[in-house]
């Protein structure tokens, strides 16, 4: 007998990533990014679902680019762009936790007096970002080693931005590399920055904001900006898959 015919999928269907991701407590997630600019989703992805997608970043035939982050003063590490079709889970996460995030993004927008509202469908979103030509895909895949790391950053690519986006940790803390930390920093008027050490475990998503969030003050709500990175890798290997909202020039 064939084993391996009864063997269910490793990468869930996009319905069941859908399903999964509908059943978040988004009422938490909310409240953490208002809090914090950050809020984390324990176990979105399975162990074999991680070794899965971190299995596919040999494949050049997946990808439209591969950029080597100490060539342009980025870090050290790598990544690559996921080209269009996308693969069906990065799709589906892309697609199903949009409509999720979109009503935190228009209501900061409007806190923030900035006249942007986002439609209630990625595929709408996507379209007005085509049409301004952005019409490169976004979602990527980084790997690091030993010593690699991330400087902080923010990921706009023109005029059309989504706020918030999510990385996904591939890669097992302690097991597969040490160090490598997920970072945040938040730029408050007059004020010296707030860093935030985000910790992770293999599958853990972490939704965070792109480039500024309102935070509520004693004369009402201000503008703060935040950027991202990875601390220094101290041994091992960290894969990491990264979905942003809206797509490239």
């Amino acid at each position: 007998m064939n084993s391996s015919k009864a063997e269910a999928p490793v990468i869930a269907s996009p319905q069941t990533i859908a399903q999964r991701i509908d059943a978040l407590d988004w009422r938490g997630i909310e409240q953490d990014l208002d809090l914090y600019g950050c809020a984390v989703i324990p176990g979105l992805v399975t162990a074999p679902e991680c070794d899965a997608l971190a299995a596919l970043y040999p494949r050049d035939d997946l990808y439209r680019s591969r950029v080597v982050m100490a060539r342009h003063g980025f870090g050290r590490g790598e990544y690559k762009y996921f080209d269009y079709p996308l693969p069906e889970p990065i799709g589906a996460l892309r697609a199903t936790m949009y409509p999720h995030l979109a009503p935190v993004a228009n209501r900061w927008n409007q806190a923030m007096n900035i006249d942007v509202r986002y439609p209630a469908q990625h595929a709408d979103f996507i379209r007005r970002c085509h049409d301004a030509g952005q019409v490169r895909p976004t979602p990527l895949i980084l790997q690091y080693g030993e010593g690699d790391y991330n400087c902080l950053h923010q990921d706009l690519y023109g005029e059309h931005v989504f706020p918030l986006q999510v990385a996904i940790l591939l890669s097992e803390p302690g097991r597969d590399f040490t160090g490598g930390e997920f970072v945040m920093t938040e730029q408050r008027p007059r004020m010296q920055s707030r860093a935030e050490v985000v910790p992770l475990a293999q599958g853990d998503a972490v939704v965070f904001t792109v480039n500024s969030r309102p935070v509520q003050g004693t004369r009402g709500p201000y503008r703060v900006t935040l950027r991202h990175g990875v601390s220094r890798l101290r041994s091992g290997r960290r894969h990491t898959v990264g979905v942003i909202f809206h797509d490239a020039l």
